[in-house]
């Protein structure tokens, strides 16, 4: 049984009630259902937040919180609480085949949706890959990136890394799409101007009434943030991906999602990567 009141060396009280009342506030706001074993994690990353707003106390902060009392903090609630891992080219099977499909379309501007795009490696290892296929700086994609934390969206806005982010990449191509810093920027690269221009960074709550995008895409990128919802939530995730989708479009997940046992309008293309299926369901309407 755990304990309701937390170690007598950390800097703040933590219960285990507090504990439970930020699970059932992230899975409100954000979807995110946060396992048994995160107690340590919330507590290491809102303490952050208690020092910010000069708060002694959890029962308190998460009083203010829900109050209203705080201002902006819901944005900075949820940030401190969201999981960023990324990578260029991170699960780099699913590129090749992202390449083979663009050069197919015909229809231009290709439009295509990194849903959770994190600090900006996605959604650039995207147009890396449009600029390859069609062997130009301005391949004719538009790519939209969004992401519930505001702050790795500045971070993907800016375009500026350590280099040691792109030491697997290949050299040809982190000369091509990279430039390195000089100065005070040394052991820095940023993305080409051309490269970012492909790019528009916009925040998106995925279990939002209402999503700031319009028309369908030829391609989504849900790539390891469903893995952070139960059932319920990924079912109603994907019906509302499923009719942004236009007929031929590829819906690639990450590697250890499945999507067949959610939804029945998607059928397996490749690896972790879907299509329509014109069996499934109807498709619903956009809400």
């Amino acid at each position: 049984m755990a304990l309701q009141k937390s170690e007598s060396n950390k800097e703040f009280n933590f219960t285990r009630s507090d504990f439970e009342r930020v699970r059932a506030l992230i899975y409100q706001k954000a979807g995110i259902s946060l396992a048994e074993s995160k107690q340590e994690m919330v507590y290491s990353r809102l303490a952050r937040r208690l020092r910010a707003t000069g708060i002694d106390s959890f029962g308190r902060y998460l009083d203010d919180l829900e109050a209203g009392r705080l201002g902006e903090e819901w944005e900075s609630f949820t940030n401190a609480l969201t999981t960023n891992l990324t990578s260029f080219f991170r699960e780099a099977h699913h590129f090749p085949l992202l390449a083979e499909h663009l050069k197919k379309l015909r229809e231009t501007p290709i439009t295509i949706w990194c849903s959770a795009s994190s600090t900006g490696e996605e959604p650039y290892s995207i147009a890396m890959t449009a600029c390859e296929a069609f062997n130009t700086l301005t391949p004719p994609v538009q790519i939209v990136a969004t992401d519930i934390d505001t702050n790795v969206l500045a971070t993907g806005a800016n375009g500026v890394y350590g280099i040691e982010r792109i030491e697997k990449m290949a050299p040809e191509r982190a000369r091509r799409f990279f430039l390195r810093g000089r100065g005070d920027q040394e052991g820095m690269v940023r993305v080409r101007p051309e490269l970012r221009q492909l790019v528009t960074f916009r925040q998106l709550n995925l279990l939002g009434d209402k999503w700031p995008l319009t028309g369908q895409f030829d391609v989504i990128f849900c790539r390891n943030v469903m893995i952070y919802f139960d059932k319920a939530t990924q079912r109603k995730i994907l019906s509302r991906f499923v009719p942004l989708m236009k007929p031929h479009a590829l819906l690639f997940a990450g590697h250890s999602e499945n999507f067949l046992y959610v939804s029945e309008a998607l059928k397996l293309r490749g690896k972790t990567v879907y299509e329509l299926d014109e069996r499934g369901a109807a498709r619903p309407a956009v809400k």
